[in-house]
């Protein structure tokens, strides 16, 4: 996709966002129903309202193009994915959410050839929209400003690692870890992740647990726009529309050294 035409969806998907993050915050500020879906995950109102909104607005803004979203699928959509859909997840960090620690987001990206080209994740609680495109680069919005992030190469002093805040396994990470100089090790919540590396504010996140495309694939095309990437353990980068959506351990990374 030519990057003019990449440049005009992600202005519209920023609207889009932003949209349905004012539903999410919403239902936030209310004493909000938790029901659970056939897997045992927990969804709230925030969920349907904020994927009934974006995936109609992204139906009309490429006619044709598939949208892939988290709870059409959970409730048994028929879903068909072509050279060029998007992935949606109307609230990523939904226990993050529960817990109202504000470490939730709204994730919507675009996918052509299986790769993540387009990607705009919001925490709308902490006001940060992350951006980017292939071509365009990536940027974050916050406190009424928007400025370009890129990816660090690892610091002398040692590599910022995240880990997820709810889905942690502290003993395949130690066992991941072992070997590496670690300086720092935190905790966060949903898509953040990828966007704290992105922005230069952690250097590498090792997922050693169970995601879905619609988890990452914002996070991972803002990613790679700033620089960086995501790997499975054997090196190889994730590619997206495989069959039931579901991704392998990974690893997301910045730049490497002399970069």
């Amino acid at each position: 996709m030519h990057p003019d035409e990449l440049k005009h969806l992600l202005d519209s998907v920023i609207l889009i966002v932003r949209a349905a993050g004012e539903l999410v915050m919403a239902v936030y500020r209310t004493d909000f129903e938790v029901r659970s879906k056939d897997d045992a995950s927990p969804v709230t109102e925030a969920d349907a309202r904020a994927e009934a909104l974006i995936v109609p607005a992204l139906q009309s803004l490429l006619p044709g193009v598939p949208v892939i979203a988290e709870e059409a699928v959970a409730a048994g959509d028929a879903v068909q994915t072509g050279p060029r859909f998007w992935l949606v997840d109307p609230l990523d960090g939904t226990r993050e959410f529960i817990g109202r620690n504000g470490e939730f987001t709204v994730n919507v990206a675009l996918v052509e050839a299986g790769r993540a080209v387009l990607g705009v994740v919001l925490a709308p609680a902490i006001d940060r929209l992350f951006a980017g495109a292939a071509g365009l680069g990536a940027f974050v919005e916050e406190a009424g400003a928007r400025r370009p992030i890129a990816c660090r190469p690892p610091p002398a002093q040692g590599l910022t690692v995240v880990a997820s805040r709810s889905h942690a396994d502290p003993a395949a990470l130690d066992a991941f870890l072992a070997g590496r100089h670690v300086a720092e090790l935190r905790s966060a919540g949903s898509s953040l992740k990828l966007c704290l590396i992105a922005a230069g504010e952690a250097d590498l996140y090792p997922r050693l647990g169970r995601t879905m495309e619609w988890d990452i694939a914002a996070g991972h095309a803002i990613l790679a726009a700033a620089g960086g990437r995501i790997e499975d353990v054997h090196g190889s980068t994730l590619h997206y529309g495989k069959p039931g959506f579901e991704n392998p351990h990974f690893v997301a990374m910045g730049r490497r050294s002399g970069r």
